[in-house]
């Protein structure tokens, strides 16, 4: 694997490799996106072993330009239209028909793609330069935890891929949410970094009583995903305490403990609960710095050997819905 910085020439060649069927690691606003040419079957594929990613889990798909979207939909809903017009780009991604260009490998053989425009100007100008769009599920091994930054790719992925394209901490830090706009009552897939309530302002209601199927219809809808090799345990907000813990896990010793919890007001109750490691997402409470911290930090204490990490939501309300989705993903059910 060899690591470009992100000057002009670098990422000429990044897009050349894409275009020549290799595999790039590349940074967005929401974590750092493993590409391959959306078009190329075999490089697609490569994707799917460098991550040991199930076959029946689809891609999202990454443009460069909101005209390139025609690329990939066989159709557009003027309710699509709303959302590209006005939230892209960024972190939201759609799911549309798709043309038939498109290979089956991309979308797990459904008839539909997931389409993201996204805001990072480096991966903008990768794709721009690959000449293609881009199939880009997230940078690291299947279900473990996301990566926001290039290190995290570099330990986490290492010669499994050609090149690292080293853009720096990601800025969202959660992957971007996903709406089904094949239904004449958009719905909701997966929460992140596109807050629902943004969405509604532009298009009116959404559903967002997700069902469980047997059809995985768009990334990030396993139940057991984006996790640590140590056990998570999730609390509701406000409910965190060592009593609580106890009682759930067998055997706790609070000196291996960490625990994660919203801002500096719950670390001072986590801590004269009994807890001697604590950390925050955010000191002052701010849900975007939360969401933007929340995999950098699962990162760090997944290396420091704690015996349990027991977190608590944040306040279920924009970003923090995309928090505490990924906090229950990564939890021990």
């Amino acid at each position: 694997m060899m690591t470009l910085d992100i000057s002009e020439e670098n990422l000429k060649i990044a897009g050349r490799a894409l275009a020549e069927g290799k595999l790039v690691a590349i940074p967005t606003e929401t974590v750092y996106g493993l590409g391959a040419d959306a078009f190329n079957a075999a490089a697609v594929a490569r994707v799917f072993e460098a991550k040991a990613r199930p076959s029946f889990d689809p891609l999202i798909v990454h443009i460069a330009r909101i005209e390139d979207l025609e690329k990939i939909a066989s159709s557009i809903p003027p309710k699509a239209k709303l959302l590209a017009d006005h939230l892209w780009p960024g972190p939201l991604t759609m799911i549309l028909p798709k043309r038939s260009e498109v290979p089956d490998i991309v979308t797990s053989g459904l008839p539909t793609a997931a389409v993201r425009f996204p805001q990072h100007p480096v991966a903008r100008k990768i794709i721009e330069f690959s000449g293609t769009a881009i199939a880009a599920p997230s940078a690291n091994p299947f279900g473990y935890i996301s990566p926001t930054r290039a290190e995290h790719v570099a330990r986490l992925l290492g010669e499994k891929i050609d090149y690292l394209v080293d853009g720096g901490a990601c800025e969202v830090g959660v992957e971007s949410t996903v709406i089904d706009m094949t239904h004449d009552l958009p719905k909701i897939l997966r929460p992140g970094g596109m807050p629902v309530e943004r969405i509604i302002e532009i298009i009116g209601p959404v559903d967002m009583s997700v069902k469980k199927s047997a059809v995985v219809s768009s990334p990030g809808q396993l139940d057991s995903h984006y996790a640590p090799s140590t056990q998570l345990f999730l609390f509701e907000y406000g409910t965190l305490n060592l009593g609580n813990a106890h009682c759930l896990i067998e055997g706790m010793d609070p000196g291996l403990a960490a625990a994660i919890v919203f801002d500096d007001a719950r670390a001072q109750e986590a801590a004269r609960a009994g807890f001697s490691t604590v950390f925050t997402l955010s000191s002052n409470g701010n849900l975007r710095d939360a969401a933007a911290n929340l995999f950098a930090l699962l990162h760090e204490l997944d290396s420091r050997n704690f015996s349990v990490l027991v977190a608590e939501k944040c306040p279920d309300e924009g970003l923090g819905r995309a928090i505490n989705d990924r906090l229950y993903r990564a939890s021990v059910k």
